[in-house]
């Protein structure tokens, strides 16, 4: 009976045995701890207590150029704006041309039915009445004079008379070719032409509507020639020395980003903007066809020189509050928070580091990672 017994136990250890060796892993035993990460009294600091969890990879290095890329816009040369006025006051009998057409030169945009057409037509005819009244005076107190009926003194009047009737008409019709139109064409309407070819970037008159003359008032219409337009671009007080005159920039366009074009350096604005302190560069460049005012471009600005940049795994490059950090160890299991500047996307998925940190920087590989732990 004891003997039984005492098999039936050892069954019983054996059969709990087997279970114990079919029961699947307990996977959170097997994990390693979970990082326990204590913030220092600097905030770039952070303190882990494994450090390990978190490997990292020293920076390479890579010889490239100091170049400087900055943002801008696309702008009219100014010295390429042409005003469009009337120099007649009125009211607009025709409208040919809208804001945004391209005219060429010598094309109608409108016209203006003027009072002071009329006007200077009126002193015109007068004048060559006047004229001709004149003429026959002289030529009457000519032949009196050759006859002994007159005395040379009433001659010389005839004579001068005539010669102010001249000027007057010559005035009168020059101001009529002032005012565009042809004296030998009496109207009161007066034709407004293109002064030069290229495109309407402002408009200021509509149809029926009243045409002053320059005192004060703005243009009728403004043409700008865009066969040659500026890049306006902001640089930083700090980067300026790296800006030369008549040195050329890579230009690019957000609406053609595969494109590249040439600018050459115009301009270094003499005045800093005093809240951002940045200063206007101006680059002059050819209008390809496809280049529009108030268009967004980057400038890139080449150095004749080269550098060692740093070079880190992407994943290594933490974007936090529009900013660029990288984790790098310091003593025992301490990691500090570093500002960088990131540079251009690399092959293999490493990113080019300007400035910030050197070749042979030890890393943290995965910063979003250290950046996730000290926030919990």
């Amino acid at each position: 009976m004891k003997r039984g017994w005492i098999s039936m136990a050892a069954a019983l250890m054996i059969a709990m045995t087997g279970c114990r060796k079919d029961d699947p892993p307990d996977v959170k035993a097997e994990a390693p701890p979970a990082p326990v990460v204590e913030k220092e009294s600097d905030p770039s600091l952070v303190k882990v207590d494994h450090p390990e969890q978190f490997p990292v990879t020293t920076a390479g290095s890579r010889a490239a150029t100091n170049d400087l890329t900055v943002n801008g816009s696309v702008q009219p040369d100014v010295a390429r704006n042409v005003p469009v006025i009337s120099l007649a006051s009125g009211r607009v009998a025709e409208i040919h041309a809208r804001l945004g057409d391209e005219v060429k030169k010598g094309q109608l945009l409108m016209r203006v039915q003027s009072a002071d057409i009329s006007g200077a037509f009126s002193d015109y005819r007068k004048a060559i009445v006047a004229e001709q009244l004149s003429k026959v005076q002289l030529d009457r107190a000519k032949i009196l004079y050759e006859k002994g009926a007159i005395a040379q003194k009433d001659l010389e009047t005839a004579q001068s008379t005539e010669d102010s009737a001249v000027v007057d008409v010559d005035t009168t019709k020059e101001h009529l070719r002032v005012l565009g139109v042809d004296a030998a064409h009496p109207t009161g309407i007066v034709d407004i032409y293109a002064p030069i070819s290229g495109v309407i970037i402002e408009q200021n008159v509509t149809a029926a509507a009243g045409v002053k003359t320059l005192d004060n008032s703005p243009n009728l219409f403004t043409i700008a020639d865009m066969s040659k337009v500026w890049v306006m671009c902001d640089v930083y007080e700090n980067d300026l020395e790296r800006v030369h005159l008549n040195e050329f920039a890579d230009v690019r366009l957000n609406a053609y980003p595969n494109r590249v074009f040439r600018a050459r350096t115009d301009n270094i604005g003499p005045i800093l903007d005093p809240n951002l302190r940045t200063a206007k560069v101006r680059l002059e460049m050819d209008n390809p066809g496809t280049m529009r005012i108030g268009m967004f471009v980057t400038a890139t600005f080449h150095s004749p020189t080269t550098q060692l940049h740093a070079t880190v795994p992407s994943t290594a490059v933490l974007h936090l509050h529009d900013r660029d950090w990288v984790y790098t160890p310091t003593d025992g299991n301490r990691f500090r928070r570093v500002e960088v500047v990131a540079g251009k996307m690399l092959d293999q998925g490493n990113q080019e580091i300007s400035s910030g940190i050197t070749p042979g920087t030890r890393v943290v590989v995965n910063a979003l990672v250290l950046q996730n732990a000290s926030e919990q």
